[in-house]
């Protein structure tokens, strides 16, 4: 009994113990600032104890404990259990409401087939099954769908399919969007006659994920017209399976499709794959953009008496990389012309593998076509070269002159790179978008994070707690990340992706030491308009160091890929309004002394000029970025 009882004291004096050491912790945080009234036991208490313990004499920056997890004490344990215990995906909708997440919605209840024309405006996230299934004529417009939408998931399944002589017109759709997620399953798939339309599909979005899968797959005598597909879009992939497949008399044309965008890439498998008098016409595709790439897989492969015409493909677009297999291949009286195909501003990439090979009355032709280009297992009949460029484009400069006109990269906005001399009092300079386009986001504690699986080889459970479907917007986002996170350091770069606080502590202590301070542009005002600088500081008093500069990444939890940057300047100065003179902004700049290793088709050097080694560049630390020095 004397020794139940003395245990009994030992454990409550250990428990008020711990109290007191967490209460003590909590009140020095509190004396420090900024931590009044926050639970010792939530997350952000923990951070701040981190910082204090891990950060030698800096003070704590708001922009970066502001994306610290908002999950409460008991949130944060009950879902740190749940992912210990591989429970997360029963419990995805409100993990990511309570942690303030970046997740797709679950499909919503479908709208089945119908029988009367439907014409749907201002409409979003719906889902439509067996919807136009074997409709006799009629026509379904959407106007206005899913447009201005943050996260928009729309999914068609077996739209159209066996209908004989139904329209269905896409017009203003999920323009002006941000991460979309759009796929379109069997749609048009053994439909006759009709036809689909899409204008202004996608404008002016981020990172859209748009998937057609059996698209008028065994069709018969119907068109399909793509109208400014995704202009100005940024950094997203459009994916087109068994386009047309096994069709007969299809008309499949694609007019600016792509045009003005930065990273954005097609895939197109089996297209027109065994079809009989199909006509495919790509004009202004991917014209005037950023490292468009496109893949062509068995398109047209067995084809018979169909005609497939590129004209003005990738034209004034920085690099670009194309891939063609087996593209019209086994096909019999085929007609392929190439006209102004890749006229780019820096060499590109082309691979032709068995393009018109074992072909019977093919007819090929490569007119005005301006890349150095790879040809494997080429039919050796039948193909003409006129005006072929053996060579880059004309265009080798951010302004050149091409048969005596003006033309401008469109993409290198002006103020993204510049010189270091414009760090100067009293320039005016363009200043480009440094907002933050990334849905917003928070990072996870460590605690939840460390229990996560982040590796390619554990893609299948990642799929599965963040409900990625196959062939979804998130598995690409998925594959997306840990693909940069896992590609093998450029020559002297040092690495990490961090998806808490606490990792992005340590990584950054690893490279600098304890004495480090994170530094970001204050807002984003100035923007897109012409900025007065004011007064200029360097870093360390301006002296060549090494930073850790952290950029965002497109994932459900807020996610950095932070890398060690040596040899780098970096000036923090006042950004001020270049008519009233009032400061308007206090920006943060990086200049990368040391660009040797930079590709040479990097756009610093479409606009700037010189080239790798030759020149130093500068830039902009935008929203929600950040890079690391030693504190001074």
């Amino acid at each position: 009994m004397r020794k139940q009882k003395l245990q009994l004291i030992i454990n409550i004096t250990s428990l008020l113990l711990t109290f007191f050491v967490l209460l003590s912790s909590h009140v020095r945080s509190s004396a420090a600032g900024g931590t009044s009234g926050e639970n010792p036991f939530s997350p952000k208490a923990y951070l701040i104890r981190y910082w204090n313990n891990r950060i030698y004499k800096v003070p704590r920056p708001d922009f970066l404990f502001n994306k610290a997890s908002p999950l409460s004490a008991s949130d944060s344990a009950r879902f740190a259990q749940l992912a210990a215990n591989h429970s997360l995906p029963a419990h995805l909708d409100s993990f990511c409401k309570s942690a303030s997440l970046f997740c797709f919605p679950d499909p919503s209840p479908s709208l089945e087939k119908h029988a009367n024309d439907v014409a749907f405006s201002v409409y979003s996230d719906k889902n439509f099954t067996n919807y136009g299934t074997d409709r006799a004529g009629g026509k379904d417009s959407f106007a206005n769908y899913s447009s201005g939408e943050n996260l928009p998931v729309d999914s068609f399944r077996r739209y159209s399919r066996d209908s004989a002589g139904h329209k269905d017109h896409f017009t203003n759709y999920a323009n002006d969007g941000n991460v979309i997620s759009q796929s379109f399953n069997t749609y048009g798939a053994g439909a006759t006659g009709g036809g689909g339309g899409f204008t202004t599909y996608a404008a002016n979005v981020n990172a859209p994920g748009l998937k057609f899968t059996s698209y008028a797959d065994e069709g018969n005598g119907r068109s399909q017209e793509f109208t400014s597909y995704s202009p100005e879009a940024n950094a997203g992939d459009q994916g087109f399976a068994n386009y047309g497949k096994n069709g007969n008399g299809l008309a499949n044309s694609f007019k600016e499709y792509g045009k003005d965008t930065n990273v954005v890439g097609s895939t197109f498998t089996s297209y027109a794959q065994a079809g009989n008098s199909v006509n495919d016409n790509f004009t202004s595709y991917g014209f005037n953009g950023n490292v468009p790439e496109n893949k062509f897989n068995s398109y047209a492969d067995g084809g018979n008496s169909g005609e497939e015409s590129f004209s003005s493909y990738r034209d004034q677009s920085n690099v670009g990389d194309d891939s063609f297999q087996s593209y019209a291949k086994n096909s019999n009286a085929q007609k392929v012309d190439f006209a102004n195909y890749g006229q780019s501003f820096n060499l590109g990439s082309d691979n032709f593998t068995g393009y018109g090979q074992d072909a019977k009355g093919q007819k090929i032709g490569f007119k005005g076509y301006g890349q150095v280009n790879n040809f494997k297992q080429y039919a050796d009949k039948g193909v003409s070269f006129k005006e072929y460029k053996n060579t880059s484009s004309e265009i080798d400069a951010p302004m050149a002159e091409i048969k005596g006109k003006k033309v401008t990269n469109r993409w290198v906005e002006p103020g993204k790179f510049f010189r270091e001399k414009m760090l100067k009092e009293g320039t005016v300079m363009p200043m480009p978008d440094i907002k933050d386009k990334m849905p917003p986001r928070s990072f996870l504690p460590r605690s939840i994070s460390s229990k996560l699986p982040f590796s390619s080889s554990k893609i299948s459970q990642l799929k599965e707690i963040f409900h990625a479907f196959d062939n979804s917007s998130m598995e690409s986002i998925l594959n997306s990340a840990l693909h940069e996170c896992e590609r093998t350091p450029s020559p002297g770069e040092t690495k990490k992706c961090v998806g808490s606080v606490e990792d992005m502590i340590d990584f950054a202590v690893s490279v600098l030491g304890q004495s480090v301070e994170p530094r970001t542009t204050q807002n984003v005002n100035g923007s897109k308009t012409n900025i007065l600088i004011g007064k200029v500081r360097g870093v360390n008093g301006g002296k060549v160091t090494q930073s850790v500069s952290c950029h965002q990444s497109l994932y459900p939890y807020l996610l950095y890929y932070c890398h060690s940057v040596p040899k780098v300047r970096v000036y923090e100065a006042d950004i001020l309004d270049p008519k009233s003179k009032e400061k308007i902004n206090h920006g943060v700049a990086i200049c990368h002394l040391d660009t040797s290793v930079w590709s040479p088709t990097h756009g610093a050097f479409l606009a700037l000029g010189p080239g790798p080694g030759k020149i130093e560049v500068c830039h902009w630390i935008f929203e929600n970025d950040l890079t690391w020095t030693i504190a001074d």
